[in-house]
């Protein structure tokens, strides 16, 4: 039953910094607006990946923009393990219990570990309960790795896709690798794609051997830090420079014309 209470609280998006799982903390101020900071520190109620790493992003916000309540009062609800895994966005979860707090008054963010929830990352089960609820989505302004790196590959941004991740046996990776470099030849469609970064090695080694000469290349690791690389190369220009050392961090992949 949708709610039609003007009294129920709000679903912010709140995104997260870039640097999960990196070796250093960005300073948050370079990344994020302070208005997003101030409402992340106003909200009391959470959904989000993991427990222990939003509360360690609540510390950092609580540096910049003091929390209305302590870290240990806050309200942190955990997606269902399975949702990890699997991903939401075909549906078949009912979030609509996680929003209790919402239709009680209260205002509720959803927070992922790095980035804008319920973008290639679990999420959007939650944003489809809230509309059904009658609860206003409000995303808030921070880092979306996607297009970041989209905009400085020099890919076409008009016409792009978001694919998740390759399969990790070979030859099912390299029938989808033919697939996606068709829809890039044929339509002009930007490809991307991610990886789990102990693995970039193998699958950058993949693309380069496995793509044709013409196609173009890119790959975007740390973003928005210090440690940030982006380049876009034809595959027949990356096979000329030699077999490249992929960084370990998070890295989105791009293939185009």
């Amino acid at each position: 039953m949708t709610s039609t209470d003007t009294t129920i609280g709000k679903l912010y998006l709140v995104p997260a910094p870039l640097d999960f799982g990196c070796k250093q903390d960005i300073d948050l101020r370079e990344v994020m607006p302070l208005g997003t900071l101030e409402v992340a520190s106003s909200i009391t109620h959470w959904i989000c990946e993991n427990a222990k790493t939003t509360r360690a992003y609540l510390k950092r916000i609580d540096a910049h923009s003091s929390l209305t309540t302590p870290i240990q009062a806050q309200a942190i609800t955990e997606l269902p393990r399975e949702i990890h895994k699997k991903g939401d966005h075909q549906g078949g979860f009912d979030a609509k219990p996680l929003l209790t707090a919402a239709l009680q008054g209260h205002n509720m963010g959803l927070v992922s570990e790095a980035g804008m929830p319920a973008v290639a990352d679990p999420g959007s089960s939650v944003v489809r309960a809230a509309h059904e609820l009658g609860i206003r989505v409000v995303p808030l302004v921070g880092p979306v790795s996607l297009l970041l790196a989209l905009a400085a590959s020099g890919l076409n941004g008009q016409n792009f896709a978001f694919v998740g991740y390759l399969p990790q046996d070979g030859t099912a990776r390299t029938q989808r690798l033919r697939e996606l470099e068709n829809l890039a030849t044929k339509h002009g469609q930007t490809q991307m794609f991610i990886e789990t970064p102990y693995r970039n090695q193998a699958l950058w080694d993949a693309l380069v051997n496995g793509l044709q000469g013409n196609t173009r290349l890119a790959r975007a690791s740390g973003l928005t830090m210090a440690s940030m690389q982006v380049h876009c190369k034809t595959v027949q220009a990356w096979r000329s420079a030699g077999k490249a050392q992929i960084s370990g961090e998070p890295t989105v992949f791009l293939i185009g014309k």
